[in-house]
């Protein structure tokens, strides 16, 4: 399937596209509004909720702005590239896990990304009072899977 046809198509069955689809499909979380889709040979990730899209949208555009320099971005306004993307999606959310659940600091999983982020606004009621400072540790400490070497013979 030609790039741009698969973008299309993928915009068509998919409605609203979850932001944290690239955390979802490493297998390192899991959201109650996801719902997963097979299209082509790729797999995609549906939102249910758009009042919990749009607060993932939130707590991801914070994310990056706060790890733009960790990152060694000079200015964040959109999706970064695939690797430094799940880094501060996966990252983020395992460092906002810790800090809510310190027994789980040292989990490899978020089981619940929406119920995390509603929990994270009730403690400290808007995004841009999490400390940062923190969670910008985590996704720098967060490393994903590493490339598989082939054996050239």
């Amino acid at each position: 399937m030609e790039e741009d046809e698969y973008r299309s198509t993928y915009h068509e069955i998919n409605e609203r596209r979850c932001v944290f689809e690239k955390s979802i499909n490493s297998r390192r979380s899991t959201c109650e509004h996801g719902r997963r889709f097979n299209l082509a040979d790729r797999e995609g990730v549906a939102c249910s909720s758009e009042a919990g899209n749009q607060r993932c949208q939130v707590f991801l555009d914070m994310m990056r702005r706060n790890a733009s320099f960790a990152l060694q971005q000079r200015h964040i306004d959109g999706p970064l590239p695939h690797a430094k993307e799940v880094k501060v999606q996966t990252g983020g959310l395992l460092g906002l896990q810790g800090l809510l659940h310190p027994q789980q600091a040292g989990a490899e999983q978020v089981d619940n990304i929406a119920g995390l982020l509603r929990e994270a606004q009730d403690r400290y009621g808007e995004f841009d009072q999490l400390p940062y400072s923190e969670l910008v540790k985590t996704i720098v400490r967060f490393e994903g899977r590493h490339k598989r070497r082939r054996d050239r013979r």
